[in-house]
């Protein structure tokens, strides 16, 4: 079973372990680079499994204020990724099926959650629509392996 939890300090060291594979580093940062980027409107959240941190994203509270294309009152899903080693066994499915109540539950006010994903990640795109966020038809230019798919969840609908 997958659970979702605010990152806390207890959750460091083990977060401090997560990576994703080589060619996977050109959409998803490192975790230090990811952890420099939280702060107070970016917060970061873990994915557990069996009591083990497998999974990490950030959440971004003022996503709308800094992307023109996107509705107020909208999340930003950031840097989600599954650890390597626990890759492949359904676990980003899993948390992408929990993710709208988690987000219902910890920020009431906001009713869309929206992310990029490169063009060139299929397989991140059709987990995505899989969840049901839908692809926005915008664009993102300033990702830094190319262009990204903007997507939205619409959290009232879930």
């Amino acid at each position: 079973m997958i659970e979702i939890e605010k990152m806390t300090s207890l959750h460091l060291g083990r977060v401090n372990t997560l990576s994703v594979e080589s060619d996977q580093l050109q959409y998803v940062a490192t975790i230090d680079d990811i952890l420099a980027s939280a702060n107070a409107q970016i917060r970061p959240h873990v994915i557990i499994a069996n009591d083990e941190v497998v999974g990490f994203f950030l959440i971004d509270t003022a996503y709308a204020d800094h992307n023109d294309c996107v509705e107020s009152n909208s999340l930003g899903l950031r840097s989600f990724f599954i650890d390597h080693k626990h890759q492949g066994n359904g676990y980003a499915k899993q948390t992408l099926q929990i993710l709208p109540t988690y987000l219902m539950s910890n920020f009431p006010k906001q009713t869309n959650v929206y992310l990029t994903v490169n063009c060139k990640n299929k397989l991140a795109q059709k987990s995505y629509l899989n969840a049901g966020f839908y692809d926005t038809g915008n664009l993102y230019h300033g990702g830094k392996s190319g262009p990204q798919h903007i997507m939205c969840m619409d959290l009232n609908l879930v």
